[in-house]
């Protein structure tokens, strides 16, 4: 075992310590030539500008795509590059159909949301708004309180969802 020169363990242990269950490949030429980070072949158009009170608006389109109870209109509110961090599933979804997939489920609870507090950060072709929202179940009446982000990027004229992470208040379960 070959020690590093900037850690105390060896080699095979920081590789078996950040070991990576699953990673997606990507070329890098490709990435380097994209504007940022959220930017996908499809969203290199110029995106328009947006206000604060437009980024907050996004959260309804797609609030109103789960009152469809149709997880194909939610799942279409998301960039053809995506990731979907969902509150109740471990299971992160990276492509339309485990997006669909997730929202199928999800559904059957008839949920609708209520953005609590929110923060919205721009840039120049993307857009985010993190905060805390609250949904009603309205399959059982049941309230659910959680913290979510939303990196919105410009795709096929309109601005769809390029990240979603949702997580459940940790005080419901840290008690």
């Amino acid at each position: 075992m070959i020690a590093n020169k900037f850690s105390k363990f060896s080699r095979p242990v920081v590789a078996q310590a950040f070991r990576v269950a699953e990673t997606r490949s990507f070329d890098l030429k490709k990435f380097a030539a994209r504007r940022n980070f959220f930017a996908s072949a499809k969203s290199m158009a110029k995106a328009p500008a947006i206000a604060s009170s437009e980024v907050k608006e996004l959260f309804g389109l797609w609030n109103d795509a789960l009152a469809t109870l149709d997880a194909d209109s939610v799942a279409k509110r998301y960039a053809s590059t995506s990731v979907l961090l969902p509150t109740v599933s471990d299971t992160p979804r990276t492509d339309y159909e485990g997006i669909k997939s997730y929202f199928v489920d999800f559904l059957e609870k008839k949920p609708q949301g209520v953005i609590l507090e929110s923060n919205v950060i721009q840039g120049d072709d993307w857009c985010m708004d993190a905060g805390i929202y609250e949904f009603t179940m309205g399959a059982t009446g049941d309230k659910v309180k959680a913290r979510y982000t939303y990196v919105y990027t410009y795709e096929d004229s309109e601005w769809k969802i390029a990240h979603h992470h949702s997580s459940v208040m940790p005080e419901s379960f840290l008690g």
